[in-house]
This record gives structure tokens, sequence and C-alpha cells, in this order.
């Protein structure tokens, strides 16, 4: 069964063979851009089943094409893995706000773009969606969706729902960073009346309850919480 197609977008050629060869080697088929307005062209023409995408390109940046992706209903689907500069934050940010859903910072490890591509490639694929009664593991996180049930190495926790709930947005999604505006978006709806700070309350409580695997739940400064990959 041949894999998924993988469009990358980036400017720079020692990034572009370095990626292009990285998932060529798993099996993906690659096709590569140079500009943000080609980029647009083959996503709308090719409909590839990811994008990496380049924040900082010639003429039309990754922000704008971005947002030209996920305002058209063609290619709104499709996710999108930034690449960005280490440590410029606010990329991550308005990246992120405008719908694309990871980023890798560079200078980047190759296996690590690999398993961001993997899993955003996962969350999208088909049937992906999980129901009430599935069971999510993530390292010693066993998480029992229609139960509101969560054990860590066996152990029943008690949460309060708005923790579960917390604990289980970051859990669909281990390595997906997300803005405090975003969980309170996801768990309370956007007129819960709630300042960010409350979101940085509710993390400390969870990770206190959940002990040793607290852990996992990380703070990505100045954006947001994920839960390690």
């Amino acid at each position: 069964m041949p894999k998924d197609h993988i469009l990358v977008v980036e400017d720079e050629e020692d990034i572009q063979e370095l990626v292009e060869f990285n998932l060529a080697r798993e099996g993906y088929k690659v096709t590569v851009v140079g500009s943000g307005e080609e980029g647009l062209r083959i996503a709308r023409t090719q409909s590839p089943d990811l994008i990496v995408l380049d924040l900082m390109l010639p003429g039309l940046d990754g922000y704008a094409v971005c947002k030209a992706l996920k305002s058209d209903s063609r290619t709104a689907p499709i996710p999108i893995v930034m690449l960005t500069a280490k440590g410029e934050e606010s990329d991550v940010v308005t990246g992120l706000e405008l719908g694309a859903d990871d980023y890798v910072t560079k200078p980047f490890s190759p296996r690590l773009l690999l398993a961001r591509a993997k899993a955003a490639l996962r969350r999208h694929a088909p049937g992906a969606a999980t129901d009430e009664g599935v069971l999510l593991k993530v390292h010693d996180i066993v998480i029992e969706e229609g139960r509101h049930a969560v054990r860590v190495k066996g152990r029943a926790i008690d949460l309060t729902l708005t923790e579960f709930k917390i604990l289980h947005l970051l859990a669909r999604r281990p390595g997906w960073v997300f803005t405090r505006d975003q969980i309170i978006e996801a768990i309370r709806g956007e007129d819960y009346p709630v300042t960010t700070r409350s979101v940085d309350v509710h993390i400390a409580g969870l990770r206190k309850k959940l002990g040793t695997a607290g852990k996992y739940v990380e703070t990505v400064r100045g954006v947001g919480y994920r839960l390690e990959e």
C-alpha cells in the first residue's frame, strides 16, 4: 500500500534535501517546493496528506500560506507541521492560532520531524477520531473516556471534571502544544469566565495528582502546554 503524500514548502536547499531524504526513506511520496505561491498551487491541485511548511519564505510567507490553506474548504483539512526558527515563540503561537497542527524548531532532529509528521497523519487518518468507549494510553497514564476514569500504573486517580478535560485534551494529541486560550475554549467553551492564569492552576493540580506521571505534562514557555510524545 503506497504511503502518504507530503508536501514540503521550504526555500533553503540544504533543509529541502534533509527533509526530503528522511521522509522518502520512510516510504512517503515527497514533493518539495521553494515558495509559498508554489506551495499553495500544489496543495490545491494535488491535495497532499500533510504539509511541512517553513514560516520564513520569500514573497508569500508561511503565515499567509497557512491562513490561505485553512480558509479554503478544499485544503482546510490538510494537517500542517510548521518549521520555525528556534526560540521564536511568537511565531509558534501565531501559527497555531492560524490552524497549524504542530511545529518543529530549527535546527531540528530528522527523527523528531518524522515523529511529528507521523503523529499528524495518524490524527487526521479516516476513522482516527476516538469514541466514548476507547482507552487512551500515554506513557503510564490510561484514560477511559466513557467513565471519565484515569489510572497511573494501575492506580485510580481522582480528578476534577476540569482536570480530566484538560488531560483528555492533551492526551488526544501527544506532542501537540495547546495555548491557554485553546485549552479554555476546549474544556468550557468560549464564554467560560476564566483567566489564562486559571489554566496554570489546574495544570499544577493535575500534575500533583498524577504523581510521577505529572512530569509528562510539559510547559512550553510562552506558548502553553503539551503531553510529552
